[in-house]
């Protein structure tokens, strides 16, 4: 998600600057790869980059390609085989085994829903959509379709109304039992073998941290390296600062009990309790357990979060553990608050993408 807004931020200062630009999308992986579907560059017409579609070896071969494509105003599909074991061609070692397609599209600034303006509109609120991507692998040389339509709130955004009709309609069909929280590739060899990348443009992650004292100031940085959202609730005005938290995007200064109040949460939010006050986090909990997030996290030993369970069954209140995380975070080992804060991020990451934390080492077959 920061990569994307990247993008964006970088394709506004070209445009004001009447730079010409191209997006680079990977659309296909087959076998391993270091990027996944979904990852995207930026190239201006001299040469800078944002993003990337690798881990730095495809970057300088797509970069003479985009500049190609924005000479010539036409979108290409670009085949990298990194199966032979001589990948030497591209000038080092990829180090992977896979094919990657990468889609090269020109994009017209004049046009208000251009492929980076759909990503824009994706953005814009916590809605999920769907951005849809259509190329063709068997006629890889010719001109690419791209990405013409964002689907989201049931409505389509963009072209739809340029792309053949029965593509369209088998397109609305996939989209009508789609998992919008997973992206997907889905060929249609009845339309001379079109492929249709269907990718989930999710809102990002928003913390909700209770707590300004110094060990969550390196969850506030960290939260702004993700690109995740921070807000910071605390009753104390002399902690909850701008100058202590320059990075949280809205500072909550209240009571516990009208704090919840003033939160916006949705399936992409979670919470960290980190106060050190039992009490505020006995009403805080209390009103975080209607929202339904999919996590909360309780910094502290295992006897805290049962005692503040237990204060909550008392007064009556059935909670369902299973989004308390509490101790909060993975096992690493963590020692300090920098520490702490990469445990409890990497458990978050991991609950939202329904992972099972192991060794990838461990993993039996590919990592993604």
């Amino acid at each position: 998600m920061k990569e994307l807004r990247s993008i964006i931020t970088a394709y506004e200062k070209s445009r004001s600057q009447n730079q010409k630009t191209a997006l680079a999308t990977v659309v296909k992986v087959d076998g391993s790869a270091y990027r996944r579907p979904g990852a995207r560059m930026l190239v201006t017409e001299d040469g800078e980059l944002t993003g990337a579609i690798s881990g730095g070896c495809l970057e300088g071969d797509a970069l003479r390609k985009a500049q190609a494509v924005i000479f010539q105003q036409k979108s290409m599909l670009v085949t990298y085989d990194t199966t032979d074991e001589d990948d030497q061609k591209f000038g080092i070692g990829l180090g992977c085994n896979g094919i990657i397609q990468v889609l090269i599209e020109p994009i017209d600034s004049e046009d208000p829903e251009n492929p980076v303006e759909l990503l824009k509109i994706a953005l814009e609120n916590r809605v999920s959509g769907v951005l849809i991507t259509i190329f063709s692998l068997k006629h890889s040389r010719t001109e690419q379709v791209g990405t013409k339509v964002l689907w989201k709130e049931k409505q389509a955004i963009g072209k739809a109304e340029s792309l053949d009709s029965s593509l369209w309609e088998s397109i609305q069909d996939e989209l009508v039992n789609l998992d919008s929280s997973n992206s997907t590739i889905k060929s249609y060899p009845e339309l001379d073998e079109i492929s249709v990348f269907f990718e989930s443009i999710k809102p990002v992650i928003r913390v909700l941290l209770f707590g300004a004292g110094n060990d969550t100031i390196p969850v506030a940085k960290m939260a702004d390296l993700l690109g995740w959202e921070l807000i910071l609730i605390d009753g104390r005005k002399t902690h909850a600062t701008e100058q202590r938290f320059p990075t949280a995007r809205k500072i909550v200064i209240s009571p516990a009990h009208e704090a919840v109040a003033q939160l916006e949460s949705d399936s992409n939010t979670v919470a960290l309790l980190m106060t050190h006050n039992f009490e505020y986090e006995v009403v805080v909990l209390e009103h975080l357990l209607p929202l339904h997030l999919p996590y909360i996290g309780i910094l502290g030993p295992k006897k805290k979060g049962l005692k503040l369970i237990e204060r909550l069954h008392l007064k009556g209140i059935q909670i369902p553990t299973s989004n308390i995380y509490s101790p909060m975070g993975l096992d690493i080992g963590a020692e300090g608050s920098e520490e702490i804060a990469l445990a409890a991020f990497a458990e978050i990451k991991a609950v939202l993408s329904k992972k099972q934390p192991i060794f990838l080492r461990e993993k039996e077959g590919p990592i993604h």
